[in-house]
C-alpha cells in the first residue's frame, strides 16, 4: 500500500515508522529538510514543500497514492491537504489528525475527511484498515503493553463464514467483544454465526496475537 503523509513532527513520523514496520510503502511531505535526522524514519521516501499546494501534492504523483494522512500540527492544513487528496486527486482514503477538539465539526466529508483522529496508534490502524482486510489490526494497547484491542475484517471467501463464535477455537487469552456488521455493533454470542465482511473486535494479550491472527486465517470448519 502506498501512503503519503504530510508532516513529519512527532506524529506524522511515527505512524510512518509502523507502517514501514508493516511493509507498506510512505512518503512523507514537509516543509523543512532538517526533519529528517529528527524523524529517524529509515525506508522512507521524502519531498520537501508545502502540501497545500498543487505543485507539490502533482509532484509526490498523489492519483497513485492509496491512503493520504494530514498529520501536521496545524488543522487548517490536514484540512486543506485532505480536501485537495480527495477532490483533485480522487484519492481512496484520508485521515486527519485533528489537533483542537473545537474544530472536530469541521472534519468530514464536506472537507474530504474520511476519518478524523488524534491518536497517532488509531490513526496507523485506521490507513491500514482501508486496504488490510484479512489481516488483523491493532487499534490500541491497554495495560502497559500487556493487552490490546484489534479488529478483524472477515473476508467474504474466509472460512471462517457459516461459524458460529463458539465453534472457533479461540486463543485461550483473546476474547470476541463486539461485532460490526452493516454499521450496526452487535454484542457477541457463542450462537453469533460469522458473516463475510463482519468487523470482529477482540481484547487480546500482544502475546497471543500470532496464535489469534493464524486461527483467523486458516480456521477450519470442525466437520473437516
Amino acid at each position: 500500500m502506498k501512503v503519503m503523509i504530510a508532516g513529519a513532527g512527532s506524529v506524522g513520523s511515527s505512524i510512518a515508522k509502523e507502517l514501514i514496520i508493516n511493509g507498506h510503502e510512505v512518503l512523507l511531505i514537509d516543509e523543512k529538510p532538517e526533519v529528517v535526522a529528527r524523524a529517524g524514519v529509515q525506508g522512507a521516501r521524502w519531498l520537501f514543500g508545502d502540501a497545500c499546494e498543487l505543485s507539490v501534492l502533482k509532484e509526490a504523483k498523489l492519483s497513485e497514492v492509496d491512503v493520504v494522512v494530514s498529520a501536521t500540527g496545524d488543522d487548517k492544513v490536514n484540512l486543506v491537504v485532505s480536501l485537495l487528496a480527495k477532490s483533485e486527486f480522487g484519492v481512496g482514503r484520508t485521515v486527519g489528525r485533528v489537533n483542537n477538539p473545537k474544530n472536530d465539526w469541521m472534519f468530514d466529508d464536506a472537507w474530504g475527511v474520511d476519518v478524523a483522529v488524534s491518536t497517532p496508534r488509531l490513526m496507523t490502524a485506521l490507513v491500514e484498515e482501508a486496504v488490510e482486510i484479512g489481516d488483523l489490526v491493532r487499534l490500541m494497547t491497554l495495560q502497559s503493553g500487556v493487552v490490546s484491542m484489534v479488529e478483524f475484517t472477515v473476508p467474504h471467501d474466509s472460512k471462517l463464514i457459516g461459524r458460529t463464535i463458539g465453534s472457533v477455537p479461540w486463543p485461550a487469552d483473546a476474547t470476541v467483544v463486539a461485532i460490526l456488521r452493516d454499521d450496526i455493533p452487535l454484542t457477541p454470542s457463542l450462537d453469533d454465526v460469522i458473516e463475510g465482511g463482519d468487523e470482529l473486535f477482540f481484547v487480546t494479550t500482544i502475546v497471543a496475537e500470532d496464535q489469534l491472527r493464524s486461527v483467523l486465517r486458516n480456521s477450519e470448519p470442525e466437520n473437516q
